[in-house]
């Protein structure tokens, strides 16, 4: 995190220093994991949401709905809201400098925490001899 008034940088480059980097050397500054997957090349999944990004660019659109959960953030997607598919909806997923690197998945969780209530009639052995009234 930085503090208010203080510029954003990553790795000790400004947001304005990354956007003009190719993806190549961006990828120099990504941790392992992320590193091996940009170099690798970007999937036909990967590469059809960029486009869409782009092209949504182009027209003044900040908003953009995808399935493709294991895209890494880019800093050309900084300022934009992706809605990103968690298997039953999408979650809309506001992208900021602080997120650049991490993957879009690990912002829209999968799963929800288990809240149990009380049990129900029959839920047990002893609950079927009461009476009801």
């Amino acid at each position: 995190m930085f503090k208010l008034g203080e510029k954003f940088t990553y790795r000790g480059y400004t947001i304005e220093e990354l956007k003009k980097m190719s993806l190549q050397e961006f990828a120099k500054l990504l941790p392992a994991r992320e590193r091996r997957s940009l170099l690798r090349g970007l999937t036909p999944a990967q590469k059809k949401l960029l486009e869409k990004i782009r092209k949504a660019r182009e027209k003044g659109k900040n908003r953009v709905r995808t399935h493709c959960r294991d895209m890494i953030i880019l800093p050309e997607m900084v300022g934009m809201i992706i809605e990103v598919h968690n298997g039953k909806d999408f979650i809309p997923v506001e992208i900021t400098p602080e997120k650049i690197g991490h993957r879009l998945g690990e912002f829209a969780p999968t799963t929800k925490r288990v809240q149990h209530g009380s049990p129900g009639i029959g839920a047990t052995k002893s609950s079927m001899h009461l009476p009801i009234k």
